[in-house]
């Protein structure tokens, strides 16, 4: 069936129409879709308004287009979330019904870097606990965590516990988390990293890096956070003011 045209521009409705095919599972998860040429054909646009179309489908993260193979149906993520809402990793897992759980990979004290520095004032940072672990939900990795917290807020020995670094922090300095301020950035391939989250060639990851404070805007810990795309989801609610 070819693509009707309306007001919109053609690109604009053949990804409405791609994303129909998908949710009505004509195209399954993971599943490769018609080649350029049937595709465009089947859609009535030329391959140049289809290859828009898929660009924009891919940063959207409903599709990933591998060089040479073709492009594929994304997975649907399984834990989605809005942005402006700051849950833990713990709390996001098991609000979606799954059991989280860690795997710590190396826990070291460092000194921090001048952009780490500068972004923990106005406290004076001189080192820097850090935490890198993997994220599972029901046995399944699915987030890597680099953690840095100033030393004297959470002893080695709290370190290495289970749950939400935030239940931690809160344990044993009785700091609270209130709010963050996070830039998300898309990022390729990492190859220890998308290695241990279990990623498909070309796979992408959502990294949040995220600096947390409490109530009175103390900072006390910053992450940088790699989800796997095709597990997680972010949205945000924007007003018009």
């Amino acid at each position: 069936m070819s693509i009707k045209t309306d007001t919109r521009h053609l690109y604009l409705q053949v990804i409405d129409q791609i994303k129909k095919d998908i949710d009505s599972g004509l195209y399954k998860e993971r599943e490769k879709l018609p080649s350029e040429f049937e595709l465009s054909k089947k859609l009535g646009v030329s391959r140049a308004t289809l290859r828009e179309a898929l660009r924009l489908l891919e940063e959207e993260n409903v599709v990933t287009r591998r060089h040479g193979v073709g492009t594929f149906v994304n997975a649907k993520p399984v834990f989605s979330s809005g942005i402006e809402e700051l849950f833990s990793v713990t709390d996001m897992i098991a609000r979606a019904g799954m059991v989280p759980s860690s795997q710590y990979l190396s826990t070291e004290i460092v000194e921090p870097t001048e952009e780490e520095t500068k972004k923990f004032q106005p406290l004076h940072v001189n080192s820097l606990a850090k935490i890198e672990r993997v994220r599972s939900a029901d046995g399944d990795p699915v987030v890597y965590c680099v953690d840095k917290i100033p030393k004297h807020l959470l002893p080695m020995e709290y370190l290495h516990k289970e749950g939400s670094l935030f239940n931690l922090l809160e344990e044993y300095s009785g700091k609270r988390i209130t709010y963050a301020v996070t830039f998300i950035e898309p990022v390729g391939f990492q190859e220890r990293i998308s290695s241990i989250l279990n990623c498909e060639p070309g796979q992408s990851m959502l990294l949040l890096k995220q600096m947390h404070y409490t109530e009175d805007d103390e900072p006390i810990l910053y992450s940088s956070n790699y989800f796997r795309a095709d597990k997680f989801g972010f949205h945000v609610l924007r007003k018009r003011m």
